[in-house]
């Protein structure tokens, strides 16, 4: 018996703010195809303003999936984004339609292209209580700078400010006495897969940034902030680690200024960038990278796409 055709997926990768989202309707418009959303932090519904999701007039110019499914009182586990992932590829494949994977969350699309074997370890309440009462006390900084010394490469591939993360990685060291880097391994192919790249100038690539951050603060960003720390979901925003809502409950909390505040996510979001590019290398062969400001983009990633999908 022949074996079955893997199920064609589409992967547009990038840094924050290189366009990815936009990039990804426009070829759903130009295609029959439907948008998986690889954003960690898009899955949280409490999260609006500061985590830039496709708006809802997006949202009507395609299907989307994954963007608002889980609450930050419950994060998602890399094991569940890939379960509900696989299940959609399938779901949007029988549907005679392409499935796009969108993100910059590069552990995320890193663990569906080489179809990473993850084991569910089961969470060890007082364990999790205890790292998370040192990290506390030792402040999380520094307990990310100590998770480099047990277990570097998994330190490299969780940003600092995700404190869940990093707990977690120790959480799974001192369970099963094995590094966390050491318990994904990569699995046999599950997809037949092409990978897009969005490429811009750094400093062009700031720009956008420093925009997008104004945009979110005459948007809200700080009421959204205030009301969710109302609501008693502070200690959550500081566990989540995205950017933009620590610094403005630090704030709202009367830590520092506005002002700082606003250069204070400026900066850690080009942090975020330089980490994301250990993800998305330039040299990588397996992405074709597109200069983001071509006026031929479009015109060009819909030839590579259509040459591919004609194989």
């Amino acid at each position: 018996m022949s074996k079955q055709p893997y199920p064609k997926l589409l992967m547009v990768v990038g840094p924050t703010a290189s366009g990815k989202s936009e990039l990804a309707i426009q070829i759903a418009e130009k295609i029959p195809a439907e948008i998986i959303s690889a954003d960690s932090r898009s899955f949280y519904r409490e999260l609006r303003i500061g985590v830039a999701k496709p708006s809802l007039q997006d949202r009507k110019r395609a299907i989307h999936h994954l963007i608002d499914v889980g609450s930050i009182d419950a994060p998602w586990s890399l094991g569940q984004f890939q379960k509900e992932t696989s299940k959609l590829v399938k779901q949007i494949s029988a549907r005679q339609k392409l499935p796009i994977l969108v993100g910059g969350t590069g552990q995320y699309m890193r663990a569906i292209s080489e179809n990473w074997e993850v084991p569910e370890l089961v969470a060890d309440e007082k364990l999790r209580n205890a790292i998370q009462h040192w990290g506390e006390c030792i402040g999380f900084n520094e307990l990310h700078e100590k998770l480099k010394v047990v277990d570097p490469v998994a330190a490299a591939g969780i940003d600092f400010r995700n404190h869940r993360r990093t707990i977690r990685a120790f959480e799974v060291l001192l369970i099963s006495g094995k590094r966390f880097s050491e318990q994904r391994r990569a699995g046999e192919a599950a997809y037949d897969l092409m990978t897009i790249g969005l490429e811009w100038n750094r400093e062009a690539l700031y720009a956008r940034v420093d925009e997008r951050i104004r945009r979110m603060f005459e948007n809200g960003l700080a009421a959204e902030v205030h009301d969710l720390a109302a609501a008693g979901k502070a200690e959550q925003m500081r566990r989540i680690g995205v950017i933009g809502y620590s610094e403005v409950l630090d704030y709202l909390e009367g830590k520092h200024s506005l002002e700082e505040a606003i250069r204070l996510i400026e900066r850690n979001t080009r942090k975020f960038i330089r980490h994301q590019s250990n993800w998305f290398k330039a040299d990588d062969p397996s992405i074709e990278w597109f200069k983001a400001n071509d006026p031929e983009l479009m015109h060009n990633v819909l030839g590579h796409i259509q040459d591919w999908l004609s194989k």
